[in-house]
């Protein structure tokens, strides 16, 4: 085994130790590293790339875990923002297995065996069944947010492109050190044509990179409209009146909520088909806390409490603390019907859109409370155009009995005999919209929901006219794109970041071919005093 210098010794001493749990004087170990190890470590590898990968699918889904949280509660009956558990769990198994991986390289870089102890072995093998299972559980549940992973690619891969340069040109120095120091030919060749197949790979792949946000800043569109998703449920309590005062103070031009009838033909706001959620119903009627919420009268619902929830259990964590009147008023929100909400928002200059939640077939207004609802639109007095009407149910009736209401679509149809003016799209569908096609037409896009920057950015520059947020107070607060690039500059970026790794691949590669010739010409030099000593003992 190559010795070292005292102090990389030292530091070769500690390294193995933790890397193997040996903690006797590792220069007595004389076994090398086994095929054994080696898969071993392949599989080290696999699980910082998986571990990775993970994480970064967690930071993405941050935008609409609110989603994710609302189905655990429904099929839990608890409350908690997973993100608090997720997020640490899966940046500590990043860690552990990117701290194990620098440990693996530089021991083989000292020339010292790779003997993973058993207990790394566990935990690596439960870290790679821990991160199969968080993709397995995404693909059966939340399988659109795939569609949300391929579309944040043209938000992060003209970064993520240079940390692959970055990571690629550390990485050489390791392979060139196993590629001088093995004397076995055919791996070595397998070694060097998989490191330059992986350079090539990503010194190109900006080719395959299509992003908005590289334009130039003179053809950046205009910054979209925002649409409060059942208000600002970051700043008070969803669907409430409260929620619709904070949504005008946002600079939103629309409120975005939830309709629902109640059992005597009220329409209200309401979200979820159970109370117990958003409201006090579990105190209030205990044996009816699991029940449907269009089930409750006008009256019963009138005596819920639809704000203290918001204050126990905050539903989004990094969200701005309520002064104390906020904190009062947010006590004493009650259920809003369709009515109020529309009478308050006519006050505030403020649109209003609504999904129309279907009763239980039991229900007395099952098939009439499209009527029923548009009956309650018409009667509170309000200018017809500051009601956006989502709903498909019943959209031909609808448009008969209220001409003037602006319709909005949820989804585009070829054979529709009137042009959409307006369509309410989710965000994952902008790969399969075309925008600007579709504003030539004078039509509008609405993407949902929309919370985080980069994202909020990155339909900046595809042009969407407005989003739907449960953030508005963050978005409005941005006064360009987090980033824009105009593609001649990323194309210099590119180019420049690339050559530049080649030539460190380059230098890495000769410097180690020089330093393995230096190592193999003592052993030469002293084979030839040693013949030379022997022919003369033998005279």
């Amino acid at each position: 085994m190559a010795e070292s210098p005292s102090c990389c010794s030292v530091w070769a001493c500690c390294f193995f130790s933790l890397y193997s749990c040996h903690w006797r004087k590792h220069s007595q170990e004389k076994m090398p590293t086994s095929k054994c190890d080696w898969l071993w470590f392949g599989l080290l590898a696999a699980a910082f790339l998986l571990s990775l990968g993970c994480l970064y699918i967690g930071l993405i889904l941050l935008n609409d875990l609110h989603n994710f949280n609302e189905f655990l509660f429904r099929h839990w009956g608890h409350w908690l923002d997973w993100s608090l558990v997720l997020l640490p769990v899966v940046s500590v198994l990043v860690t552990y297995s990117t701290l194990l991986l620098l440990l693996a390289l530089f021991l083989h870089l000292w020339a010292q065996p790779l003997h993973l102890h058993w207990l790394h072995k566990g935990l690596l093998s439960l870290t790679v069944l821990l991160v199969a299972a968080a993709l397995v559980g995404l693909e059966i549940q939340w399988q659109e947010e795939w569609r949300s992973l391929r579309l944040s690619l043209q938000a992060t891969a003209p970064f993520l492109h240079i940390g692959a340069v970055v990571a690629l040109t550390l990485l050489a120095w390791p392979v060139a050190d196993a590629f001088y120091r093995s004397q076995r030919r055919g791996p070595n060749m397998l070694l060097l044509l998989l490191f330059i197949g992986a350079a090539l790979a990503i010194y190109l792949a900006p080719l395959g990179i299509s992003s908005p946000c590289l334009m130039e800043y003179s053809h950046l569109p205009p910054k979209p409209g925002l649409v409060g998703h059942r208000g600002a449920p970051m700043l008070a309590p969803e669907n409430t009146l409260m929620s619709l005062r904070k949504t005008a103070e946002c600079g939103a031009s629309v409120f975005e909520t939830d309709v629902m009838l109640s059992s005597d033909g009220v329409p209200f706001l309401m979200h979820d088909e159970r109370l117990d959620r958003t409201t006090n119903v579990a105190s209030v009627f205990p044996t009816r806390a699991a029940g449907h919420s269009s089930d409750f009268s006008w009256a019963e619902l009138q005596q819920l409490n639809a704000g203290t929830w918001f204050l126990e259990r905050p539903p989004f964590q990094g969200a701005r603390k309520l002064s104390g009147p906020e904190q009062q008023e947010a006590k004493n929100q009650t259920v809003p019907s369709l009515r109020e909400l529309l009478e308050a928002a006519a006050d505030l200059n403020l649109s209003v859109m609504f999904d129309l939640r279907r009763p239980p077939p039991n229900h007395t207004y099952h098939h009439t409370y499209v009527n029923c609802t548009l009956d309650a639109v018409l009667s509170a007095g309000v200018p017809q155009a500051m009601v956006l009407w989502l709903p498909d149910e019943g959209r031909a009736e609808v448009q008969l009995r209220a001409p003037e209401l602006p319709q909005v679509y949820g989804y585009r149809k070829e054979n529709r005999t009137e042009r959409p003016q307006l369509l309410n799209l989710p965000y994952q569908d902008l790969p399969l919209t075309d925008i600007k096609l579709l504003q030539r037409d004078n039509i509008s896009v609405n993407l949902f929901v929309v919370n985080k920057p980069w994202l909020f950015s990155l339909l900046w520059c595809a042009g969407a006219a407005s989003v739907t947020t449960n953030a508005c107070q963050l978005l409005r607060q941005l006064p360009h794109p987090v980033w824009l690039i105009p593609p001649q500059t990323y194309l210099m970026i590119w180019i420049v970041s690339d050559c530049v790794s080649a030539l460190l691949l380059l230098w890495v590669f000769f410097l180690q071919g020089k330093w393995a010739r230096e190592r193999e010409k003592p052993v030469s030099e002293t084979s030839v005093l040693l013949t030379k000593i022997n022919a003369i003992l033998l005279e």
